[in-house]
């Protein structure tokens, strides 16, 4: 028997190990080549030339100049960046660019006053951001000109320092003061390169004001100083207000009336500044966002409301340069005041190439970005034509630009082609050779016809100014087809996966699923038990219907759709157990209102799934921040309001009754009491909690500054020490008892009892009906399960094990894990729920009270509640060995099911890992599987051979195998 105790160790080791191996092979961080450009670089470029009238000029009087001018030669001297996060689009254009008007529209008029009054020096631009959409993802994207990989998401609390080439190394390595203030991610990615900086902390998202009022604090009198090149004021209020309250929200709307007001203040003091000589008369803003957000004020994804975001350019130089008709791609419309307003569109891929084309700084080394026309452009209005091309009276300004900006052009196609030879030749993978001699066959192309147009230019610069112009058109339009190519390449093959280790990994799985088929087996024929009434080693209905089920869903994830609305298919496979369930209670006359009120239940948590009732942030308004159908219509009676705090409270006090008697009917004795005690003071405790938040009962008053963080951590000490005790009579208790069965129904009661407090404050006032749904839920699969007790009899049914009872209960689970809020996507993850009793950011902390938020109701109580499906199956009179043996089996069956969804989640990340949305949907999808898997591994293997009726599984078959 000894090979029992260690067969679901290794069950668990495989787990692990395929995991881990098939996450090395596809989350593989793309190759950070350790080089950076220099000013000297540009020597070894075809773009390294000057236009003199003295064709003879030696060598020597060329390198000067080059390394004078270095890449490019400045266009702006100062540059103010002022950062917005999460600022959605429709934030920035005007309502009538849209189809509906929504109430947080039209918040920025100062920003669309500019545009319509001075169209040729202030624009709004159209910017597109690539998923995944997390803050330091896009921040490193913006300053390194690079894709960053999925696999950067996992530092988004912890952000490392980048330490491949970006724009603010660039900026602190050529001379260029930069001055920070705000968010302080910035001093993590970048610690040693700000003259000055004010980073205030970043991840309490219900804080909304303490890092805007740091940014408004410094941002205009550093406005007034000279001791700075580049100033950066990353603002964090409306990402916070979008996590905790949504989009539509007042506290959104306030925010960006706020902004609205900084942005003038701003203004007015860049402009009285910017007269010839000023302080700002080679001034450029620029106001954008990181990301969007969804209405719900999630991100993360790379749906469109995340990835569209803004930027808003403002140069105070007259008159701006004129943009060439051809590059001239904006979007115009009237806004409410029947003014014509344009914005333009950028990629977020192609801001670090601009800003150092505009401050005359080497491009990142890595960056595949192309310097964008309609943003260079209007930088370059401070840029003198005559010092940059040379004394050609004869040429037009339209000529001037296109040459400027031709030679800009040939720049960053040369770094962008020096970069992918590189990378190539350093990669361990790298571009295939089919892709490197299609890039090679462009830059060649374009190359020669620099060159050619070069040569014309300072040869027969009389005699071809009639040829000039239509060169330099399609010199650029041949840079600009080939950084598209090379970008276009970059977003589809970025990714470097080792087939290798993720075949491997995924062939690990696949033999641990066949070792945990085998164990079950053999647990099965040796203990008796059987799929069928019969008692047989047949195949029964419940176990074809059971596979069926799992390998359905298993097939979804096939499919993008499939996933998107995965809770709505979990539903549907639920629902149809269920009336599976209900057609053999009619025929049989047993228990048909259980098999009713189960597939009402499910009907609700699908309405629930639809609408989306419940993605609420703990604590937030739930009228204000998810407005239905429903909840307009009863918006007509005040009584609504106070109803809608009441019956969360009403839901508690019922969780709490139904808690009571589940222990009290059970046994009255021992530290049971004492622990349904604790789980009533926690819920008083909740319901005080939720009306000291309440603007309608206005009791903030009672519980003021860092006394609202008392009552959440005291419900958490309640449960601490519920655990404790639990797990002290487990290990100390002499204490004997004939119904095993009962035993186990009570501790398995206690269980939740100590978890429920913690996870239900978590939710927020979703959190008791949740929890009423999981009782419910749970005592109706169970009872379904007896439905056999009165209709077969004698020995062979005492052994019968019917999976369709486990299955159900793996489904139940996920569906909660949509009905609460969640989804498997990062902007799923509700960051305020982290911040629940906490009012600064605690990585530890905060990272166990996420996963219990995200994994609560759908992972930790489901697997602790189990045992519930075998302690009510009327076998009092069978011994403790009968029950851990089926409970053990039950247990194989759950994990069983589990680990097959994982390795159908891996087989669908293979499949599709050049999909389209393989880091928008998929990967994450692969995440969040993995996390629970592993999750499950820990709770279910964590147990030592003195383990009884102690919810790890493992540790029951270890005890058998030494009993036997």
């Amino acid at each position: 028997m000894g090979k029992r105790i260690w067969v679901h160790w290794v069950i668990m080791a495989l787990h692990v190990v395929a995991i881990v191996i098939f996450t090395r092979g596809f989350l593989l961080t793309r190759t950070e080549l350790p080089f950076y450009s220099n000013c000297s670089d540009l020597l070894q470029s075809p773009c390294s030339f000057s236009v003199n009238e003295n064709q003879n000029q030696n060598q020597n009087d060329t390198v000067d100049q080059n390394q004078q001018r270095c890449w490019s030669k400045p266009a702006i001297g100062r540059l103010v960046i002022i950062v917005f996060d999460a600022l959605r689009f429709d934030f920035v254009a005007p309502s009538t660019f849209f189809q509906e008007s929504k109430p947080w529209m039209d918040k920025l008029q100062f920003v669309q006053d500019l545009a319509a009054k001075n169209a040729s020096s202030a624009r709004i631009f159209k910017a597109i951001a690539d998923p995944p959409t997390t803050s330091l993802q896009r921040l490193k994207g913006l300053t390194t000109g690079g894709l960053p990989t999925f696999i950067d998401v996992g530092n988004s609390f912890g952000a490392p320092a980048i330490v491949e080439d970006n724009l603010i190394h660039q900026l602190a390595k050529n001379g260029k003061r930069v001055v920070m203030m705000g968010d302080d991610t910035w001093m993590q990615l970048f610690p040693n390169h700000f003259e000055k900086s004010f980073p205030y902390p970043s991840f309490n998202v219900r804080d909304l004001d303490t890092v805007d009022n740091g940014c408004i604090e410094h941002l205009l009198p550093f406005l007034h100083q000279e001791d700075w090149d580049v100033l950066i004021a990353h603002f964090l209020g409306v990402d916070h207000a979008g996590h905790i309250f949504g989009v539509d929200s007042v506290q959104m709307i306030e925010k960006l009336e706020q902004y609205n007001s900084i942005l003038q203040k701003v203004v007015e003091a860049l402009e009285s500044q910017s007269a010839p000589g000023g302080l700002h008369e080679n001034t450029l803003l620029l106001v954008m966002g990181d990301h969007g957000q969804t209405v719900n004020g999630d991100h993360g994804g790379g749906s469109a409301e995340e990835v569209e975001t803004s930027i808003f350019a403002v140069s105070f130089k007259n008159p701006p340069s004129p943009l060439p008709s051809e590059f001239e791609t904006s979007s115009c419309g009237l806004d409410l005041g029947r003014r014509n307003i344009c914005f333009s569109s950028i990629q977020q891929l192609d801001f670090a190439v601009t800003v150092s084309a505009l401050l005359g700084i080497p491009f990142p080394f890595g960056s595949i970005g192309r310097v964008n026309p309609q943003l260079y452009a209007l930088g370059a209005g401070t840029w003198n034509f005559e010092d940059s091309v040379g004394n050609y009276q004869n040429k037009s300004k339209l000529e001037e630009w296109m040459l400027n900006y031709a030679n800009v052009l040939c720049i960053n196609s040369w770094q962008v082609k020096r970069y992918i030879d590189i990378y190539s030749a350093s990669s361990v993978i790298g571009f295939s050779n089919e892709d490197l001699v299609h890039i090679a066959s462009m830059y060649a192309k374009a190359e020669e016809k620099w060159s050619h147009t070069t040569q014309k230019l300072l040869l027969h610069k009389k005699e071809s100014h009639n040829e000039l112009l239509p060169a330099l058109r399609r010199q650029t339009d041949l840079y600009s087809e080939f950084l598209a190519s090379v970008a276009e390449l970059a977003r589809s093959k970025w990714t470097e996966f080792n087939l290798k280790m993720m075949g491997t990994g995924l062939g690990i799985m696949l033999i641990s699923l066949l070792i945990h088929f085998l164990a079950i087996k053999k647990v099965k024929e040796q203990y008796g038990f059987s799929f069928t009434s019969s008692g047989d080693s047949g195949i029964s209905f419940g176990l074809i219907f059971s596979c069926f089920m799992v390998v359905i869903r298993a097939c979804s994830f096939l499919s993008n759709s499939f996933i998107l609305e995965e809770g709505k298919v979990v539903c549907f496979l639920l629902a149809t157990t269920a009336l599976v369930k209900m057609r053999y209670s009619i025929m049989k006359k047993k228990m048909i209102l259980e098999a009713f009120v189960f597939l009402l239940l499910i009907t609700i948590c699908r309405f629930t799934i639809e609408v989306g009732l419940s993605k609420q942030a703990p604590s937030s308004d739930f009228m204000n921040a998810y407005p239905s159908w429903m909840l307009r219509i009863a918006a007509g009676f005040p009584i609504w309001n106070f109803v809608a705090e009441a019956l969360p409270v009403v839901a508690l006090i019922l969780l709490a009754f139904l808690l009571r008697e589940a222990i009290t009917r059970s046994s009255s004795k021992g530290i049971w009491k004492y622990i349904i005690m604790g789980t009533n003071l926690s819920y008083m405790l909740i319901a005080v909690h939720w009306a000291s938040e309440s603007d309608r009962l206005n009791l903030a008053w009672v519980l003021k500054g860092t006394g609202r963080s008392y009552i959440p951590r005291l419900i958490y000490a309640i449960g601490f020490g519920q655990l404790l005790l639990l797990t002290f009579n487990q290990l100390f208790s002499k204490r004997k008892s004939s119904d095993h069965s009962n035993l186990l129904y009570i501790k398995t009661v206690a269980m939740f009892s100590a978890w429920s407090s913690t996870i239900i404050i978590l939710l927020g006032k979703q959190g008791p009906w949740v929890a009423l749904a999981f009782i419910i839920g749970g005592y109706c699969i169970m009872r379904l399960d007896n439905i056999e007790l009165d209709v077969k009899d004698g020995g062979s049914w005492n052994r019968m094990l019917d999976p369709v009872p486990v299955t159900q209960w793996s489904l139940f689970a996920v569906c909660l894990f949509f009905c609460t809020g969640h989804w498997c996507a990062f902007d799923g993850l509700r960051y305020g729920a982290a911040f629940t009793g906490f009012e600064e950011f605690l990585l530890v902390p905060q990272a166990i009270l996420l996963t219990m938020d995200t994994f609560g109701f759908s992972l930790i109580l489901p697997i602790f509640g189990v045992p519930f499906l075998v302690a009510r199956l009327g076998q009092s009179e069978k011994g403790k060995k009968f029950i851990l043996t089926r409970l053990s089996l039950v247990y194989m069956i759950y994990g069983l099911i589990m680990a097959t969804s994982v390795t159908a989640t891996i087989i669908c990340v293979t499949m599709h890992r050049r999909h389209l949305m393989v880091w928008g949907l998929f990967a994450p999808k692969f995440v969040f599987d993995v996390a629970g898997a592993l999750s499950l591994s820990l709770l279910t293997h964590s147990s030592s051979p003195r383990s009884l009726y102690h919810p790890w599984p493992w540790g029951w078959t270890v005890k058998l195998a030494l009993k036997t």
